[in-house]
């Protein structure tokens, strides 16, 4: 299951617009399996320009659903805005290896760290096994950018606003690392821009925590 697939040209099933700039869309599976965590290389019909996107959706779902959020004068970001049902896409994948295998999964408590559409590869971790023993820590600006927190139970949700006061921690997810607790053989993913899983790593290894069970996906 670890190689590539080529099933090119799939189907715009729907699409729904989470905010002004960040929306998901819906896309035909063709029973394409994968393994949550994985992700596609995604780009219009037609279109030279490709970009990745971790898939959001689980793994009993009939049909794959990405998170976009547009960049502005991007070349790939404004074409998927604009996608209508229908409109098809050229696909390559799934491929990837920000993966959890079983053992982990029921042995080992597991901390997910992501900022922004980071979060992607967790949601469909958790809408594929929901009995994970794990911690969902989000960083975002407004409590709007919470994408897909119905998926995980509260008690194991904390999202950190920056700009307001409407989370469950108002600041950066590295002030709220820096304040917690986590036990020694903790497993930590992290997925989002580059400086946030610099630092959070960096402050994880100074709370003596083995960087060897630190895990990273980069989106930006």
């Amino acid at each position: 299951m670890g190689e590539t697939y080529y099933h090119n040209m799939h189907t715009v099933l729907g699409m729904q617009h989470l905010t002004s700039n960040t929306f998901l869309v819906k896309i035909e599976r063709k029973e394409l399996p994968f393994i949550p965590g994985q992700h596609l290389v995604i780009g219009k019909k037609g279109d030279k320009e490709f970009r990745q996107y971790s898939i959001y959706s689980g793994v009993n779902d009939p049909y794959f659903e990405i998170l976009v959020r547009e960049v502005e004068k991007g070349t790939v970001t404004p074409q998927l805005k604009k996608l209508k049902v229908g409109d098809e896409l050229e696909i390559n994948g799934p491929m990837g290896y920000f993966t959890v295998s079983e053992q982990r999964r029921n042995s080992l408590p597991i901390v997910m760290i992501a900022t922004g559409t980071g979060i992607a590869p967790f949601n469909s971790w958790i809408r594929s096994f929901p009995d994970m023993n794990y911690k969902m820590i989000h960083g975002v600006r407004n409590a709007e950018e919470a994408y897909g927190r119905e998926v995980y139970q509260k008690s194991r949700y904390v999202l950190c606003t920056s700009q307001e006061k409407s989370g469950n921690f108002n600041g950066r997810v590295t002030d709220y690392i820096k304040k917690a607790y986590f036990a020694p053989e903790t497993l930590f993913y992290l997925c989002g821009n580059s400086e946030m899983i610099f630092d959070a790593m960096e402050i994880l290894k100074d709370k003596g925590l083995n960087t060897n069970n630190m895990f990273a996906e980069v989106y930006f």
